[in-house]
């Protein structure tokens, strides 16, 4: 299969690149080239937020899928799939559980009400909106022939987000570690070596439509997630369990402060989403949590965090965690 994956050298898009590979199709990136594509890889450089630039690189080429992971303006990737719609036959986008309207139902599947968004949205400012309008971008490019995935939690080796490399720091450097909510609060998330192969096999199939994409419901909670981690770190790690309430009142901020952490009021159904047609459709979530944990810190041991994590760089400040918990007791 002839494959073009947008991006292709970051986390998710280096896991569908790495994906393709295995499977033997043929893979082209095409990006910015900041940085280099993997051995066997035809890289192809454009800025895509310049529609005549992408035009003169992609020019009469054709492609079975085109792969995309874009999080900014709607109206950028509008204007690729337009460039793409005679050159590709299928076109599958990764955007995000976060398009839901909260509150979530518990349970929700694909069916469940969405925040507003505009595929022509020249704004990327906030996540959710940018993330819905690219679907809409997506879905009027490609019609039955895009495929939507709605994955949560993205984690696995590689991750450049902050969140699982912060967790995993902060549970090796042990002592009394703040632990958020409760320990049997859900927890659903993918590992990116799952998604990615399943991603390229749906497309492949011609499989269209959106998808949750994420662990199947009550497998994981966040006590599993934490004390995993602790066990692959080899940490002494005390968890000590503060409420929601508690964390909410310190002015403690949900997922800024503390990575993969919503109070329950905030939270509704997500953690909690209904996941039965992605894997009636083949996505197998079956990797113990232990492995993707512990090949996720092999990697940040080896290699330390990716050099273009920066800002995005997240966790709870020492002194306020040091507070909360004297206050805990």
């Amino acid at each position: 299969m002839k494959v073009l994956v947008l991006g292709g050298t970051r986390f998710v898009g280096r896991s569908i690149v790495d994906a393709a590979l295995e499977r033997g199709d043929e893979v082209s990136t095409l990006n910015r080239g900041s940085r280099p594509a993997a051995a066997s890889v035809e890289s192809l450089i454009a800025d895509r937020t310049d529609p005549q630039a992408l035009d003169r690189v992609l020019r009469d080429r054709k492609w079975d899928v085109v792969i995309d992971t874009w999080t900014g303006a709607p109206r950028v990737l509008g204007d690729t799939c337009a460039l793409l719609a005679d050159r590709a036959g299928h076109y599958a986008y990764v955007s995000s559980w976060v398009v839901y309207r909260p509150p979530v139902p518990i349970g929700a599947d694909e069916s469940a009400a969405t925040i507003d968004g505009d595929p022509d949205d020249e704004a990327d400012d906030f996540y959710p909106v940018a993330k819905r309008g690219c679907e809409l971008a997506v879905q009027r490019g490609f019609g039955d022939r895009a495929l939507i995935t709605r994955p949560g939690p993205m984690l696995g080796p590689y991750e450049d987000v902050g969140s699982l490399t912060w967790w995993l720091r902060r549970i090796h450097r042990g002592g009394r570690v703040l632990a958020p909510g409760r320990a049997e609060d859900p927890f659903q998330y993918v590992d990116v070596r799952d998604h990615a192969p399943w991603l390229l096999d749906a497309a492949e199939r011609g499989t269209g439509g959106v998808f949750n994409t994420v662990t199947a419901r009550g497998r994981f909670t966040m006590g599993a997630l934490l004390e995993t981690m602790r066990e692959v770190t080899g940490s002494d790690a005390e968890l000590v369990w503060v409420g929601d309430s508690d964390l909410l009142a310190a002015g403690v901020r949900p997922y800024v402060d503390i990575p993969l952490w919503l109070p329950a009021a905030m939270r509704g159904g997500i953690n909690d989403v209904d996941v039965s047609a992605a894997h009636a459709a083949g996505l197998d979530t079956s990797r113990p949590l232990r492995d993707t944990l512990a090949d996720s810190w092999a990697w940040l041991e080896r290699e330390g965090e990716p050099p273009w994590q920066g800002a995005t760089t997240r966790g709870l400040d020492p002194a306020v965690e040091q507070r909360v918990l004297d206050q805990a007791g």
